[in-house]
């Protein structure tokens, strides 16, 4: 019986995705667990991880082989590499060294050809930074109405407005930009790649944040600027479809990040309740204690799961709107319980910035933001229901 179950849950991966699995362990443990306090206090991290990462193959995971890519298609091969990612625990880490994952996937798949052979292969290598900028100062969630204008002029476009909260938005080589080149509306959406030199563009400075301290993120602005022609992704006034694909891959991740963020905060507590005395016992001796570690086994273990239905639903081919929807909300809301348990049972040290579970606790809030709100999702499954 026990064999049986344990087919039933690691089914998804084979002896490969192990293999890999184990390889990015070890590439977190070497590379980045010995320096990520410091990097967090930093807010930020050695730019040649991402040539690292290029080099341990871990950036071209679900590209094509053509473009410096690997294992395109497989679902399962990116929840296990993001698994291990989230080992380093440091979401702003996973954040900043995956942007590439939002902004290059639209470049792989509709750029003209010849950016797309100059572009993809020096980013999978890790060369160069890819970030995706939709977010403005105005909205997030209501892509629709985004006002960041591009006008055609000959053979190039001009751009003007700006965007804000952008992962890797300082340091990035190519901007994945969201531009309204037609009427009002989904519509009148397209999609511009734009070079972090191109004349009137300009970034701000870093923004500091609650969370997520070892990532990039910043505000962009475009004034008068002109932006090639062929850098146009896909067809003008096709850029809302393009975003709205893109959308389903980023709320998987982000579910993987919220279930990851609850399992080491889980296993930080497992640990510690296992070693810290109080009365004369260790903590976890009390069941008021027990309890509280069993329920959140329990809530990592349903999340995790419901993950990876969603994730072989994605590999059948299917589009899991709905469901990846549900995923996200059900483990953002475990991780923000789970982490806040998790703070409560370290006590006084849970508070400390140098307990694994303080970070986790504040890394936990973005994900209910991030990629759609928690009330953007609902509405989401809500007219996926015919609500």
């Amino acid at each position: 019986m026990s064999k049986q179950r344990e087919c039933v849950v690691t089914s998804h991966f084979t002896e490969t995705h192990e293999q890999v699995r184990l390889s990015v362990r070890k590439f977190i443990a070497t590379h980045v667990r010995p320096h990520i306090d410091d990097w967090e206090e930093a807010g930020e991290f050695p730019r040649d991880l991402y040539r690292k990462a290029g080099d341990a193959g871990l950036l071209g995971i679900g590209f094509p082989e053509a473009l410096g890519g690997s294992c395109e298609g497989d679902v399962f091969m990116k929840v296990a590499v993001s698994e291990e990612l989230m080992r380093s625990t440091s979401g702003g880490l996973v954040a900043s060294l995956g942007s590439l994952d939002i902004g290059l996937p639209p470049v792989a798949k509709w750029a003209q050809p010849a950016v797309r052979q100059q572009v993809v292969p020096e980013v999978l290598r890790g060369d160069k930074i890819a970030a995706l900028a939709i977010t403005e100062p105005n909205g997030g969630s209501d892509v629709a109405n985004l006002k960041t204008r591009a006008v055609r002029d000959g053979d190039h476009y001009v751009v003007n407005g700006s965007k804000t909260f952008i992962t890797s938005g300082h340091r990035a080589d190519y901007y994945t930009v969201a531009v309204r080149t037609g009427s009002d509306g989904h519509g009148g959406i397209s999609l511009l790649l734009i070079d972090r030199d191109t004349p009137g563009f300009s970034r701000g400075n870093k923004l500091r944040k609650m969370g997520w301290w070892a990532s990039d993120t910043a505000e962009l602005f475009f004034e008068d600027c002109r932006v090639p022609a062929d850098r146009l992704i896909g067809a003008e006034n096709t850029g809302f479809i393009a975003i709205m694909s893109n959308f389903l891959q980023e709320r998987l991740m982000l579910t993987i990040m919220a279930y990851m963020t609850a399992q080491i905060a889980l296993e930080e507590s497992l640990a510690y309740s296992r070693q810290r005395n109080a009365f004369g016992r260790p903590i976890s001796a009390f069941q008021v204690n027990r309890h509280k570690l069993v329920d959140m086994a329990t809530q990592v273990d349903v999340a995790r799961q419901y993950a990876y239905h969603c994730a072989a639903l994605m590999a059948a081919g299917r589009t899991p709107i709905k469901e990846v929807a549900m995923a996200k909300n059900f483990a953002v809301e475990v991780c923000e319980k789970v982490t806040r348990e998790a703070v409560q049972l370290h006590g006084g040290m849970g508070y400390m910035r140098e307990s694994v579970v303080e970070r986790l606790y504040r890394d936990a809030k973005i994900l209910s933001i991030g990629g759609g709100t928690d009330e953007i999702m609902k509405e989401l499954i809500a007219k996926q229901m015919k609500l």
